[in-house]
């Protein structure tokens, strides 16, 4: 199994710590920032970064959709790990100034692929998918802090 990886990345028009907090916001932010891709959303623990458990299902295609149960964790200052708990997908939301009063923000999926034709398939395509689905959550980021 080949490790699978789709990242993208986002200048938001707003302070670094108002973007994290806005990201480790589980209770009420972050269910607004999911587009239609993400279901079922619900904060099992927690809800404010570290020590978090939140359950959605994300389906990245029209017959592909991940059950997914994320522990949350903070390792470093401006950084969110989401580690799923049904697979080896592991996200990282990591948030740094980029200027005054803005922010970068990229986030990074990892997750180990299957072998075979469908792992090419999914190393090909799925980071593809997957990046488009977090632009629309960065979008949406940008949204909800720069009023």
């Amino acid at each position: 199994m080949a490790q699978v990886e789709a990242t993208t990345e986002r200048i938001v028009a707003a302070d670094a710590e108002t973007v994290f907090d806005a990201l480790a916001d589980y209770k009420d932010t972050r269910a607004k920032l999911l587009p239609g891709h993400f279901s079922e959303y619900q904060v099992r623990e927690g809800g404010d970064g570290e020590g978090t458990l939140v359950h959605w299902k994300l389906q990245a295609t029209s017959k592909r959709v991940r059950d997914c149960l994320l522990e949350v964790a903070e390792p470093t200052d401006g950084r969110l790990v989401e580690k799923d708990r049904n697979s080896s997908m592991v996200t990282t939301w990591t948030v740094t100034p980029a200027g005054e009063g803005r922010s970068r923000v990229v986030v990074t999926t990892v997750w180990n692929g299957a072998g075979g034709i469908g792992g090419f398939f999914e190393r090909t395509f799925a980071p593809k998918g997957l990046a488009r689905i977090y632009d629309e959550v960065l979008a949406n980021l940008a949204t909800e802090v720069e009023k």
